[in-house]
C-alpha cells in the first residue's frame, strides 16, 4: 500500500523532547521533498519543517527553529522531526507530506501528492 505513517507522538513535560517518525511504504522517499505540518483546532495548517530530496537542505518555521530538526535516513526509507526544549505551544496533531517538487519555506512547493494521517504531541502546563 502506497502511503506515509507517522509515529512517536505522545505526551511531555515542558523542556522535554520528543522525535517523530514517517514511514514510506510502496514508494521511494528519497526521490521526494518531505514536511511536517502541524495544526490544532480553529488554526490554519502550518508547514514547520521541510527537506529536499538530492541536495538534502533544510528549512524551519520561525516558531521552531534552533529546536527541532528534520533529517532522513535512506536505509529505512524513513523521515524524522526531532523536537527539543518543547513547550505547550507545540501541542498539535503532526503530519508528514511528501511531493515531488521541493521544499518552499518550510513547507512544500505545488501539489502534495502522500499525506500522513498524523500524531498528536501534547505538552503539559
Amino acid at each position: 500500500q502506497v502511503g506515509l505513517v507517522e509515529s512517536g507522538g505522545g505526551l511531555v513535560q515542558p523542556g522535554s523532547s520528543l522525535r517523530l517518525s514517517c514511514a514510506a511504504s510502496g514508494f521511494t522517499l528519497d526521490y521526494y521533498a518531505v514536511a511536517w505540518f502541524r495544526q490544532v483546532p480553529g488554526k490554519e495548517r502550518e508547514g514547520i519543517s521541510c527537506i529536499n530530496s538530492g541536495n538534502g537542505n533544510t528549512f524551519y518555521a520561525d516558531s521552531v527553529k534552533g529546536r527541532f530538526t528534520i533529517s532522513r535516513d535512506k536505509s529505512k526509507n524513513m523521515v524524522y522531526l526531532q523536537m527539543n526544549s518543547m513547550e505547550p505551544e507545540d501541542t498539535a496533531n503532526y503530519s508528514c507530506a511528501a511531493a515531488s517538487s521541493w521544499c518552499e519555506g518550510a513547507g512544500l512547493k505545488g501539489y502534495v501528492e502522500i499525506w500522513g494521517q498524523g500524531t498528536v504531541a501534547a505538552v503539559s502546563s
